[in-house]
């Protein structure tokens, strides 16, 4: 009844002799997909064996039980893959070249600096291409005709010579091919020559700044024309005759003019004469006074760039030139005033308002070597002969020398 009270089996002691462990089940495993039979003596182990025989027959079933038998050859293995290839290796730095032969460093050295003629010569290089590729054929041999001096007006007025000084070369043409009893174009060019030159010649003046000390030498020009920079190439090159320069920072008016100019001082070895927003009269005055005190040679006085079409513009730098005249009664002892070649024939509109308004006693033509317009030279001399006391052809410091007709001529068609 109460089964609590019940004697039970007595448990054997446990001993160090004793294991722990219970005793292995022995499962003798069937060939392969054939059921396991397990032998035991109590029922509880069957049912234990009962569930490792299940597991034992879907391990059968799943996997093979033995393990294949491999045959004395080695399994083919796959190759391993290809390492990838090695950078190539930087190449080596060339070796440094063996010294030259004497004959080769005498053709790298630099090549000897150009003459004033040879730097003008490549200069109008532009212009000479226009005037030459249309001129070539003219002067080929063929009779001369009506018709030639048709296609010679053409070219000319195409190198921006202006119809007045196209028209006056023609003539004078004319006239030289009549009296010399000229027949064929190759003669023709040889007349044009001499006529271009007798034509601009009254242009060549050198400028005299000996006449006065100080010599006082004022710029005006539109701007954009190379004002300021034409004042350092030219106080370079009265320094290089011996003389000392001083130059005035007039232009008040645009923006960094007088920190540009001051460059160009720094650059000579110049003094300069400036003031922060000041008027532009009140430096030209400044710098006269300077000079007398200094004892210089040379004073240039840079001006506020206009338009010829603004009136009220214009009065201004009349004022300088007002100005000037109370410093020094004399002066100013040259008015000049900077062109762009480039502007063709609107250049000769500024020399015609400017000489109106000032009284221009010289010019400047800058930027030759930029432009093939260089027969503007031809319509100045015949409507405005100004003298031009100086051509610019190049960016150098040096590139601005005096004009010489003969040079100018012989430039433009060889």
């Amino acid at each position: 009844m109460f089964s609590f009270f019940r004697k039970k089996k007595p448990v054997a002691p446990v001993t160090p002799e004793t294991p722990l462990v219970a005793e292995p089940v022995q499962i003798d495993t069937a060939p392969t997909n054939q059921a396991a039979e397990v032998v035991t003596d109590s029922a509880p182990t069957a049912t234990l064996i009962q569930q490792h025989e299940a597991i034992a027959i879907e391990t059968v079933i799943a996997e093979p039980a033995v393990a294949p038998i491999q045959s004395e050859e080695p399994e083919a293995v796959a190759p391993a893959p290809a390492p990838a290839p090695a950078p190539a290796p930087a190449p080596a730095p060339a070796p440094a070249p063996a010294p030259a032969p004497a004959a080769i460093i005498e053709v790298a050295q630099p090549q000897a600096k150009l003459s004033w003629s040879e730097r003008l010569k490549a200069g109008l290089a532009k212009t000479r291409d226009r005037l030459g590729k249309s001129l070539a054929g003219l002067f080929g041999g063929g009779q001369i005709d009506e018709d030639l001096y048709e296609e010679l007006e053409s070219v000319l007025l195409t190198a921006d010579m202006g119809v007045d000084a196209t028209q006056h070369l023609l003539d004078d043409v004319r006239n030289r091919v009549s009296l010399a009893g000229l027949k064929n174009g190759s003669e023709l060019k040889g007349a044009l020559q001499s006529s271009l030159t007798d034509l601009i010649n009254p242009l060549q003046k050198p400028l005299d700044v000996s006449t006065h000390k100080p010599f006082i030498l004022m710029v005006a020009g539109v701007n954009g024309a190379g004002k300021t920079t034409s004042i350092g190439k030219l106080a370079k090159y009265f320094q290089g005759q011996g003389l000392s320069v001083l130059l005035a920072a007039g232009d008040t008016f645009r923006a960094a003019a007088r920190e540009q100019l001051v460059v160009w001082g720094e650059r000579n070895g110049v003094q300069v004469i400036a003031q922060d927003g000041g008027d532009s009269a009140a430096v030209a005055f400044d710098a006269v006074n300077a000079a007398k005190a200094r004892g210089i040679d040379v004073v240039i006085v840079d001006t506020a760039g206009r338009l010829p079409t603004q009136l009220h513009l214009m009065e201004e730098i009349k004022k300088v030139k007002r100005v000037v005249q109370k410093a020094d009664p004399t002066g100013p002892h040259e008015i000049m005033l900077v062109l762009d070649a480039n502007n063709g024939q609107n250049a000769l509109s500024q020399v015609k308002s400017f000489d109106d308004a000032l009284g221009l006693t010289g010019l400047i033509l800058t930027k030759l070597d930029g432009t093939a317009k260089g027969g503007i030279i031809a319509a100045i001399a015949k409507q405005r002969p100004i003298p031009l006391r100086f051509v610019g052809v190049g960016e150098s410091i040096d590139d601005l020398r005096p004009f010489i007709a003969k040079d100018y001529v012989d430039a433009l068609f060889d």
